[in-house]
């Protein structure tokens, strides 16, 4: 059973905290006891999440107002289970700093083969897609682990 999750993308402000809130708020990986956070490779770090994304999830009845963005680090590898990225070249990113984390870094759309584009300084349609995807992908992971 994985028990910490980390959701990457590459400026944790848009697709992984909306990800990360997703599988939280997931009345499974609650019951579970799942732990999640999210983190970019190149993270804005502090930053709030966008506000298209906050204003996508509040719709949904997730308040994704507390994130603030933070880099992904060893330390937070280390303490992970299971990392789930947004493209691949993210998990090859992750896997290159760290060879041993090969079997823990996945696709979060591995079980469709899908990746999730970055939706940052794009219109409202491109978040409701990326989202719409992350959704899936999120659903897809519940069905395997929670």
């Amino acid at each position: 059973m994985f028990k910490h999750v980390v959701v990457i993308c590459v400026g944790n402000i848009c697709r992984s905290p909306m990800a990360e809130y997703l599988i939280r708020h997931n009345p499974s990986a609650q019951k579970a006891g799942v732990v999640v956070s999210s983190a970019g490779l190149y993270a804005m770090v502090g930053f709030p999440a966008d506000p298209m994304a906050q204003e996508l999830l509040l719709a949904r009845g997730i308040d994704l107002s507390p994130h603030r963005a933070q880099r992904f680090t060893m330390e937070l590898l280390s303490q992970s289970d299971l990392v789930l990225t947004m493209e691949a070249w993210q998990q090859r990113e992750i896997e290159r700093m760290s060879p041993v984390a090969r079997g823990k870094v996945h696709l979060l759309g591995r079980w469709r083969n899908i990746e999730v584009p970055d939706p940052y300084h794009k219109p409202r349609k491109a978040f409701e897609e990326a989202l719409s995807l992350i959704e899936t992908s999120v659903h897809d992971w519940k069905a395997r682990l929670w």
